[in-house]
C-alpha cells in the first residue's frame, strides 16, 4: 500500500509541478534573452569590422604586403573608434567597415602597445556612438556580452558573465595591463578590440585575448583604463611614460632581511644600469635591492612598471634599496621612455 501511495502522489502532483517549472524557466530565460537582445540592439550599430594592411620588405628588398583586422566600436559622435593596439600597429592602411554597410579609409590618432589601446577615426556623418559605463562598478557574476567579428562573420554576439575582475594580462609590450576584467563570453580571433556590454547596454570593457587552449578563460580591458588611454591619445597621440634606466627582475629575498626590513618575500634585483641614465646617476648599481619608489613598496617588476607612470617625469622621487644588507635610500630624476 505503501507503494502504490507514493507512486500516486507522484503522478497526481509531477505535471502541476512540472508546468510550475516550466513557467519559471521560461520566465526566466524570457528575462535573459530580453536583456541580451537589449544590449546587442543598443550596441551593435556602432561595432566596427577593421581590416589592415601592413607593408613590409623581404630580404630582397621587395614589398610584401600582410592582411589582418578585428573589430573595434564608435565612441564619439564624430567618428573616433576604440580598438586593440595589436590590431593596427604598424597598419600602412586601415579600413572599417560599419553595420549600415558603410566601408570607411581610417586613419590611427595614437596607440598604446603597453595597454593594448588605440584610437583611429573615421570621416562619417551620422554615426552612432556608445555610451560608456564604469568598470569600477562592476561585480562578479553580472552579465557580459562581447559583440565582434570572430573568424570574419559579421557582427557576432555571444554572452555570458563577468568571471573575475582585477585581474592582470601582460601586453604584447611585456607591460602588465591591470584591472583587466574576465568573462566567459566567449571570444575568437577578430573579436579582438570589440565591446564588452553590460546588460544595460553600456560598454564596460574592450576584448581583448583570449587562453589558447582553454575554455571560457577570455579577457577584456576595462572600460575605464579605456577612457584614460583614450583621452592621453587625443591630447598627445602616446602615452609618456617614465623610465629611469634599469634591468631588472623579480627575485626572492632571503628571509633573515625580509624579517629584518619588514619586507615582502619577492622584490626587484638590479642586473645591469644603462649608461647615463637616471639610475646610472643616481648611483644605482648592479646587485642592489629595489624595496620602495617613493613611499610605495615593490614587490615585483611589474610594480615598479606601475609606478612608472607619466606623472613622475622629471619629478624627483627617493628609491629605497637595500645593498647588501644595508639599506639605503636614493634620490631619481625618472625622464620619459622613448
Amino acid at each position: 500500500m505503501l507503494e502504490q501511495f507514493v507512486s500516486t502522489g507522484s503522478l497526481e502532483n509531477g505535471p502541476v509541478l512540472q508546468t510550475t517549472q516550466t513557467r519559471a524557466e521560461s520566465e526566466l530565460l524570457d528575462a535573459y534573452s530580453r536583456a541580451v537582445v537589449f544590449a546587442a540592439e543598443r550596441v551593435s550599430p556602432s561595432v566596427a569590422k577593421i581590416e589592415v594592411t601592413q607593408t613590409s620588405r623581404t630580404r630582397n628588398g621587395d614589398a610584401q604586403e600582410r592582411h589582418g583586422g578585428g573589430s573595434g566600436f564608435v565612441f564619439t559622435p564624430d567618428g573616433l573608434v576604440l580598438t586593440n593596439s595589436h590590431v593596427v600597429h604598424d597598419a600602412s592602411r586601415i579600413q572599417v567597415s560599419l553595420p549600415d554597410g558603410r566601408q570607411l579609409p581610417a586613419h590611427l590618432i595614437g596607440d598604446d602597445p603597453a595597454t593594448d589601446l588605440a584610437v583611429i577615426r573615421i570621416d562619417a556623418p551620422s554615426v552612432t556612438a556608445v555610451e560608456l559605463g564604469d568598470s569600477q562598478k562592476l561585480q562578479v557574476g553580472q552579465l557580459a556580452i562581447a559583440i565582434g567579428n570572430p573568424y570574419g562573420f559579421q557582427y557576432t554576439v555571444t554572452a555570458g558573465v563577468v568571471s573575475a575582475l582585477g585581474r592582470s594580462l601582460r601586453s604584447y609590450s611585456g607591460r602588465m595591463i591591470d584591472d583587466v576584467i574576465q568573462t566567459d563570453a566567449s571570444l575568437n580571433p577578430g573579436n579582438s578590440g570589440g565591446p564588452l556590454v553590460s546588460s544595460d547596454g553600456k560598454v564596460i570593457g574592450v576584448n581583448t585575448a583570449t587562453i589558447m587552449g582553454a575554455q571560457g578563460l577570455c579577457f577584456a580591458i576595462g572600460i575605464n583604463t579605456a577612457k584614460f588611454v583614450a583621452s592621453r591619445l587625443l591630447q598627445q597621440g602616446r602615452i609618456r611614460r617614465a623610465y629611469i634606466g634599469v634591468e631588472a627582475q623579480t627575485v626572492p629575498l632571503h628571509r633573515r632581511i625580509v624579517r629584518f626590513y619588514d619586507l615582502p618575500k619577492e622584490t626587484v634585483m638590479v642586473i645591469g644600469v644603462e649608461g647615463g641614465s637616471p639610475a646610472q646617476k643616481a648611483d644605482l648599481r648592479e646587485g642592489d635591492v629595489i624595496i620602495a619608489f617613493g613611499d610605495q613598496p615593490v614587490a615585483g617588476v611589474d610594480d615598479l612598471h606601475r609606478l612608472l607612470t607619466d606623472t613622475q617625469v622629471g619629478v624627483k622621487n627617493s628609491v629605497t634599496i637595500v645593498r647588501r644588507t644595508d639599506r639605503m635610500e636614493v634620490g631619481i630624476v625618472p625622464t620619459e621612455s622613448k
